[in-house]
């Protein structure tokens, strides 16, 4: 079948959740994909940051194979030769001492905001149903009617109420206006510590620094959403080093399953995540054998082939080319690492046309909040490619 073929069957039985480029991917292979039509294209939305290692990396291909043809599944009432491997390889290399594992960003969001209520109740001392969570306007932790709750954005929220109660909001990058927030009853702090969804949004200089230190002074726990920002994608393993914060947990997900499979966690000390007992808290899925097994060979691939380090040069790099591009249309280039938003003039008719014109000369992207032309390629990407990629984004930027 062709491309227009797949995409009447997609419209047909499909729900209208989203709103893809026109464009119907066969296959990838590193940086690279290609459409049902034999056309090849760059990947510079890396699955909003879950193809760090690139796609189908063989090795991580290797261990979901490898794992497949032993055991895929098991209950968690039973234990298996993964997970406790899972645990440690990712604790030492985030440094902290304990993993809950989930399988969707937002599943770990909601396991990080559960935790963060119950050591409310049972440390902090607030009295009970009264834990409140401090949120970032802009924010994007996940569409559950939970995480919508904690949202500004209408589009998540609109006819999708009532809301789950219990959330605080302040604007982001303003972090005096956080403290002032912070009452006897404010459990914890939940903040990206670049606002991806929200258009590429990276605060001030200081902020997450003096946001940590806020909580610190409040008893707070500072839960730091590191889904797409964390494993490599700014040139740090997580974000928060930029600040140089060690946030109390760290939600995981996207990148930590290889691109091959979904898996989420939850990092914390023992005081935090050491609260949980058997049966307040799980998943059919989270941990399984299948999931322990990519998310160690994913790991492995980050450190053995210096994606962090990686992420960080070519990042630089390319925000360096895109900032010299001449354009009318180019508000502002901004980032960190291989996290990059080219924010273009409410003039230029929208980032939606710069972005299927982009998918005509072979580069696939998305828009967001649509002025912000998103570009994320997977950290596996080399100087030579980013060359190539100024080339056909240069001619878009400089549409009529």
């Amino acid at each position: 079948m062709d491309s227009e073929r797949y995409i009447q069957l997609e419209e047909a039985y499909g729900a209208h959740n989203y709103h893809p480029l026109e464009v119907v991917i066969e296959r990838g292979e590193g940086v690279w994909v290609w459409d049902v039509d034999g056309r090849k294209y760059l990947d510079c939305l890396s699955a909003y940051s879950a193809l760090n290692q690139g796609h189908r990396h063989p090795a991580i291909v290797a261990a979901l194979v490898a794992q497949a043809q032993k055991i895929t599944l098991i209950s968690r009432a039973f234990r298996s030769d993964q997970l406790g491997l899972f645990y440690q390889e990712l604790a030492a290399l985030t440094g902290y001492e304990m993993v809950l594992p989930m399988n969707t960003g937002a599943e770990a969001v909601e396991s990080a905001l559960k935790v963060a209520r119950k050591w409310a109740y049972a440390v902090k001392g607030v009295p009970g149903g009264q834990a409140e969570v401090i949120v970032a306007r802009g924010n994007f932790h996940g569409r559950t009617i939970s995480l919508i709750s904690a949202s500004t954005e209408p589009l998540y929220r609109d006819a999708f109420g009532p809301f789950t109660p219990g959330f605080v909001i302040v604007p982001f990058g303003d972090a005096a206006a956080l403290a002032q927030a912070i009452t006897p009853n404010t459990a914890a702090v939940l903040i990206e510590p670049i606002q991806g969804e929200a258009g590429v949004i990276v605060p001030p200089p200081g902020y997450l620094a003096a946001v940590a230190d806020a909580c610190r002074r409040h008893n707070v726990l500072l839960i730091a959403d590191e889904i797409q920002t964390g494993l490599g994608r700014t040139g740090k393993l997580l974000a928060s080093e930029h600040a140089g914060v060690r946030p109390d947990m760290v939600v995981l997900g996207k990148a930590l399953g290889g691109g091959v499979y979904p898996i989420s966690a939850v990092v914390a000390d023992k005081a935090v995540l050491g609260l949980l007992r058997p049966g307040e808290h799980g998943s059919t899925f989270g941990g399984n054998p299948l999931a322990a097994a990519v998310g160690r060979a994913a790991l492995k691939v980050l450190v053995d082939e210096h994606l962090v380090e990686n992420a960080a040069v070519q990042g630089e790099y390319f925000q360096e080319r895109l900032a010299e591009i001449p354009s009318r249309h180019v508000k502002e280039v901004r980032g960190q690492g291989l996290l990059i938003g080219v924010e273009l003039h409410p003039s230029a008719g929208g980032a939606r046309r710069f972005c299927e014109a982009l998918q005509q000369r072979g580069l696939l992207c998305k828009e967001t909040h649509a002025n912000v032309i998103r570009l994320a390629p997977p950290l596996v990407i080399d100087r030579a490619t980013i060359d190539w990629a100024i080339g056909p984004i240069a001619d878009v930027l400089n549409l009529a």
